[in-house]
Order: structure tokens, then sequence, then C-alpha cells
């Protein structure tokens, strides 16, 4: 079974949730091109959430969802509020949604964590998820160690419920690869900071259009939380001091609101440019319902190649 079927999309693609970036709004927006739309709770108020799914709610009648970032200081409101609002599709990451697993069931809500291991994919099955998002390294933001080659033919041959694949896919090439991997479907970030409705300062977005894979970097491996980015003064400064030992509290200096610089005041000089190695893949502006009707198109054809060759 295809994603499209499973969550009554379109394209068998999920925008991956990127915080103070993917608001209700764009969830919205990628819904309505056939895509499933994901507001991201990272940065955001318990208020802030319950306006943007009431916005995204006016702007779609298309499935979206909510991701949920366990690590949310108010994570034990939003898993109340989710319900309450009636969103019908939940992505989790960066902790562990199994306290609040059997109250979502019972609620019709479909879940979907993120995961970066075979060990953590088991024991969501067990614990009665719809299926996974198995999320390579390749991938920006906070990452994990496995690659999407490694990891996604692991998690699929380990479950018997549905995985996406996510990290480092921006082409059809990418996307008949997680197939050929075991996904049903694709999650996709970079990609997505691309397009003509992302709401990120026209800084930032020039970046990821001009961007090279050489100009991503990762800080945070030694002293703190892994997360990709690209290459910029804030972050060269981040890597010398974190390679001569510096603490935690004296490296959050330099990360405390750099995204938010770099997404809403488009300084990208002292902001987290976050973004995966596929950057180099995303080099024009287009509106979504295009991007996705690209990928499509570009898939069926490399998938029309491979089975000319049999």
């Amino acid at each position: 079974m295809k994603l499209q079927e499973i969550l009554g999309i379109k394209y068998s693609f999920i925008q991956g949730a990127m915080a103070n970036i993917t608001n209700g709004k764009f969830a919205a927006e990628v819904s309505n091109a056939g895509g499933l739309g994901v507001i991201a709770t990272g940065g955001m108020s318990v208020e802030a959430l319950r306006e943007n799914i009431r916005i995204c709610k006016e702007n779609t009648d298309k499935p979206f969802g909510v991701n949920i970032v366990m690590i949310h200081r108010d994570v034990d409101k939003i898993a109340e509020l989710v319900i309450e609002e009636g969103v019908p599709i939940l992505t989790t990451g960066a902790g562990n949604p199994a306290k609040y697993i059997e109250k979502w069931k019972e609620n019709g809500i479909k879940i979907f964590p993120v995961i970066s291991s075979k060990a953590l994919a088991i024991k969501m099955e067990r614990l009665g998820v719809d299926g996974l998002i198995a999320e390579g390294q390749e991938a920006g933001g906070h990452i994990g160690e496995a690659t999407t080659m490694v990891l996604a033919p692991q998690v699929a041959s380990a479950v018997n419920i549905p995985v996406i694949c996510a990290g480092g896919i921006a082409t059809g090439k990418q996307i008949l690869a997680a197939e050929v991997f075991g996904a049903v479907g694709v999650q996709m970030g970079t990609a997505m900071l691309g397009t003509k409705e992302c709401p990120i300062h026209e800084n930032y977005k020039e970046k990821i259009i001009s961007g090279k894979t050489t100009q991503v970097t990762v800080i945070g491996r030694i002293n703190g939380l892994a997360t990709r980015l690209m290459k910029n003064p804030m972050s060269n400064e981040y890597l010398k001091l974190e390679k001569s030992g510096a603490s935690l509290e004296e490296l959050e200096v330099y990360t405390f609101g750099s995204l938010r610089k770099a997404v809403q005041d488009g300084d990208i000089k002292n902001g987290s440019i976050m973004t995966g190695q596929v950057v180099e893949e995303v080099n024009e502006i287009l509106p979504i319902s295009e991007l996705f009707e690209k990928l499509y198109s570009d898939y069926k054809k490399e998938r029309e190649k491979i089975c000319k060759l049999d």
C-alpha cells in the first residue's frame, strides 16, 4: 500500500516539519498541492500551535499533520491540544512518544514517529504506531548517526508497518531509491525550502538555491546536539570553540535564537541556515504544486528506465 492510500493524499510526499518555518498556512499549501503538510511545534507556544492548526483548517480541506517535538517544555499540553483540535495525523521527534500513543489512538489519530535506529523502530511498532519515518543523517537540522541508505532498508526489513524514507531526498531518482529500500513514501525538508510559498527570509532562500553540498557542515557532534546546517561565520566559530573543549553553555551563546535570526531576519552570518546534504539539488524556486509534479514525473521516468532494463 502506497502512502497516498494510507493518508488520502495525491502524492507520497510528507513535508518535513521545520521549526520556525512550517506554520499552519504553509502546511495547508503543501496539503492543497497534494502532499501532507505538517505544522512544526518547535519554537511554538501552545496557543500559537492552536492558532496555526486553525489557520491550516481554514485554508485546506485536505489531510494535514502536526509534528510534536517530545522535548518541548509543554509537550503534555500539546499532546492534549492535538486531540482537542481534531488533528488527524501526527509525526513525532526528539524523544519517545510512548506515554501518549494509547490516548492518541483512542481518538483516531494516525502516528508516525521519526526514528534514527532499527531498535527504536521495533519498539515503536510494538507500541502500535501506524508507520515510521526513517530519517538518515543526510537530513538538515538535528540528526542521528546512520545514513539513509543504511537505516531505511534496515527498518523496512525489521518491521511490518509502513516506512517513510527521509534524509537526502529531493529528486525523482532519490524517491525511486526510497521505494527500492522498502519505503511507501518520502519525507522532504530541504526541497521545500526552495518553494515560492516557503515563509523563510529571501536571504535564506537564496543561500539554499545557490548552495553546494561542500558548504554544508555539522555542529554539536562533540558537545551538544548534532545539527546539520550551512557553513557561515557562526558555524565556523562554533566548531572552533567546540574543538577547543568549550562547554555546552558557552556554545549555546552562538546557537540561542540563531534559527530565528536566519528564518525571520535573514541574518545569514549569525543565523543557523539549517539544510540537508541534498541542498545542491535545490537550485530554483518553484510553486509547491510544480515541485511535486516535477518530482513525481521524474520519479516515473526513472522507474520506467529501470523496468526497461529488465
